[in-house]
């Protein structure tokens, strides 16, 4: 198994932090993490511009395909709540989705009158065809990590997604 490159930090790379031995390895730290970001960034942006589809287009088709594999039915105000749009645009977004067959809109079977959003068929083997390859090589560098290392880095994404759930609201003069 390959090793992890160090960690290397250029002193000019240390956003605001005091230049010690501990800060320059996690200024290295979120270095790293800000360049997975901005290649994440770029992927999601390929993907998008693949698939014909704007951010919010992929993050609800996303969300009813987690949603599906997990057999839970989602209505258009669960979706609406979820991306934190307004129903009206929900409406328009599932009409663009559903237009592309992307989505279908079916009777709930809890209760008929009300409606369900599904991905289609089609919709799922897109994704696979688009994004299969790249998943398949995340999985690869994934699978290289010991258990302890894997362990640390779920770890520390767990914390910094929980830190940056805390950020502070801007301060107001």
């Amino acid at each position: 198994m390959s090793r992890a490159p160090s960690i290397e930090v250029s002193p000019s790379a240390g956003y605001w932090y005091e230049p010690t031995d501990q800060g320059a390895r996690s200024v290295g730290v979120l270095n790293a993490l800000r360049q997975y970001r901005t290649a994440e960034q770029a992927m999601r942006k390929r993907t998008r511009a693949a698939m014909k589809m704007n951010e919010n287009d992929l993050l609800a088709l996303r969300f009813l395909m987690e949603s599906g594999r997990r057999g839970q039915q989602v209505s258009p105000t669960a979706l609406a709540r979820r991306l934190e749009v307004s129903t009206a645009s929900i409406t328009s977004l599932l009409d663009r989705l559903e237009r592309a067959g992307h989505v279908e809109r079916r009777p709930s079977p809890a209760d008929g009158r009300a409606i369900i959003v599904v991905a289609t068929e089609s919709s799922h083997a897109e994704v696979r065809h688009t994004l299969g390859d790249m998943h398949e090589r995340m999985k690869a560098v994934a699978d290289q990590l010991t258990p302890d290392e894997a362990d640390a880095v779920v770890r520390f994404l767990s914390l910094m997604a929980e830190s940056l759930a805390e950020v502070d609201q801007p301060h107001t003069a």
